[in-house]
């Protein structure tokens, strides 16, 4: 669950600015607090045999996949910087824990946001419930087309690492937690890979058309071994009965597709 803040007027728009320029960039730093990410929110069996799918659970907010299982202590994949066509905002990231855990997640990813056709991108972190923070743009820089590898790894219940490289450039940031039991102990139960619409001023935001993100390299390290994305539940978001992603996963690779 990813939380930061936008200015008002970006409600609908994501987390990334509306127009370009350092005013709208410390405005828009100095109110990451108010977007947030949400758990899974599962939807009604009913829906699935509505439309005789068996494989598959819709969410309201999650598309991707998951693996429940025990042990969980890194999770990784590379997928390419989408363009996103549509007005909205979206995120990519993987993750430990949120699923059938949801006291605490270690995650990071990147937001993208279509605001009248200016494409904007952040590279952040979080260890949920607390606030994700952002990667300085000094540090990783983000253009579509680019090739990006997110990693979180699990040192202890109360710690652990995120780090993103972008291949393409050349450029790593990473970020080490520890002692975060104050505010929330991870599970290590689930592996994830997911692309999410989050939340801000208690709505979800406009889902931008992303195009194709595929995860290659989707694997997570257990106690008891490698599993891959293949290996997990599918989900698609589907809001007011309309399915906006449609996801699969084959042994290390997981795409989704926005429909």
């Amino acid at each position: 669950m990813k939380f930061v803040t936008l200015a008002s007027s970006l409600l609908l728009a994501g987390s990334s600015m509306a127009a370009p320029g350092s005013a709208m960039r410390k405005a828009r730093a100095a109110q990451r607090s108010s977007r947030k990410s949400l758990p899974p929110q599962r939807l009604e069996a009913a829906l699935l045999k509505l439309n005789n799918i068996t494989n598959v659970e819709y969410d309201s907010n999650w598309a991707g996949s998951v693996i429940t299982t025990t042990g969980v202590k890194e999770v990784t994949g590379t997928f390419t910087v989408p363009t996103p066509s549509s007005e909205g905002s979206g995120s990519a990231w993987v993750g430990i824990d949120g699923d059938s855990c949801q006291t605490a997640i270690l995650q990071t990813g990147i937001d993208w946001t279509n605001s009248g056709g200016d494409i904007t991108y952040d590279a952040w972190y979080e260890w949920y419930p607390d606030y994700a923070y952002d990667f300085s743009s000094s540090d990783i820089s983000l253009s579509a087309g680019d090739s990006i590898t997110v990693t979180v790894k699990a040192t202890s219940e109360t710690g652990g690492t995120a780090v993103i490289e972008n291949t393409t450039t050349g450029e790593t940031v990473k970020h080490t937690f520890s002692g975060e039991g104050s505010e929330g102990d991870l599970c290590e139960y689930d592996a994830e890979w997911i692309i999410e619409d989050f939340e801000s001023g208690d709505s979800l935001v406009s889902f931008a058309d992303f195009g194709t993100v595929e995860f290659t390299g989707a694997t997570a390290t257990t106690s008891s071994g490698t599993v891959e994305a293949g290996d997990g539940s599918i989900l698609d978001i589907e809001q007011s009965s309309e399915i906006l992603t449609k996801c699969s996963a084959s042994g290390t690779t997981m795409t989704c597709k926005y429909v």
